[in-house]
């Protein structure tokens, strides 16, 4: 089982959010190989002004099968590979949006598998 490192914002158990990019008008998922990385762009964001990030792992599998859930893409940064934060920020997040009752209980549920260590 690989585990893969995701960076996530909000309270824990309450409103999160996992750390994604709009490419070609695709919601992307971005996932890191190495803690280390991981750490690194979520202070690259801090500069930039953007939210202070959490460093979660998660079970590889257990994303791809979120990903394909929620019609996101998944991009796995290797450790030899570098990458940067875009240059502009979305002005309010999916996570800061009024969710429904039944849309914050789905994704919670959710993430709370992902983030189980069994």
């Amino acid at each position: 089982m690989r585990k893969v490192w995701v960076l996530l914002f909000g309270n824990p158990g309450e409103q999160e959010g996992i750390y994604s990019i709009k490419v070609n008008e695709e919601n992307l998922i971005v996932a890191f190989a190495e803690e280390d990385d991981a750490t690194r762009y979520g202070l690259m964001l801090e500069a930039q002004d953007f939210f202070t990030p959490r460093v979660e792992a998660i079970d590889l599998e257990e994303l791809e099968e979120f990903c394909q859930e929620y019609d996101y893409r998944l991009r796995v940064i290797e450790a030899n590979e570098l990458m940067t934060p875009p240059a502009t920020n979305v002005e309010k997040t999916d996570w800061q949006r009024e969710p429904s009752q039944a849309e914050i209980e789905a994704m919670r549920q959710q993430l709370e598998r992902l983030l189980r260590w069994e």
